[in-house]
């Protein structure tokens, strides 16, 4: 069994609270979001120990045994090209649960017009395989579900 840990501190949602219908859908797959709370600067952290397979700007993969988790920071981020976002990882980096990936600042995100909110997927689960969550907060490091993938 691994835990897939919060990302940084804030709301904890479910899926279908993203106002992104790939992501609300489950069309990538099964997980939860965070909707991050606080002033300042957010650092994105692992939620589980593996390989970084995927790095944008805006989003990670990691990939551990058997299992991919997807960090999406913000929802239409993309169109940012990266402006705001630090990485602090490279792909084929081997992570830690925890370890710093990458660094945004939600107020700016907002001031776009944009969501903030942050889905985190277990990819190509099926849709139902991570129960919704009782909306709480949460601080980095927080199970947020656990899977046997």
């Amino acid at each position: 069994m691994t835990d897939v840990l919060a990302p940084f501190a804030g709301r904890l949602l479910p899926l279908s609270a993203v106002p992104d219908p790939v992501f609300a859908g489950r069309l990538v797959g099964s997980g939860v979001a965070v909707e991050p709370t606080g002033q300042g600067e957010v650092t994105v952290v692992s939620p589980v120990a593996g390989t970084v397979v995927k790095l944008h700007p805006h989003a990670a993969i990691v990939v551990g045994t058997g299992y991919g988790v997807l960090v999406h920071v913000g929802i239409d981020t993309v169109g940012l090209g990266g402006e705001g976002f630090t990485a602090h990882v490279t792909e084929k980096s081997s992570v830690r649960a925890g370890e710093p990936l990458i660094t945004f600042e939600p107020a700016a995100v907002r001031a776009r017009g944009l969501s903030a909110i942050c889905p985190v997927v277990l990819l190509d689960s099926a849709p139902g395989a991570v129960p919704d969550p009782a909306e709480r907060d949460v601080v980095a490091g927080d199970v947020l579900f656990s899977t046997s993938r």
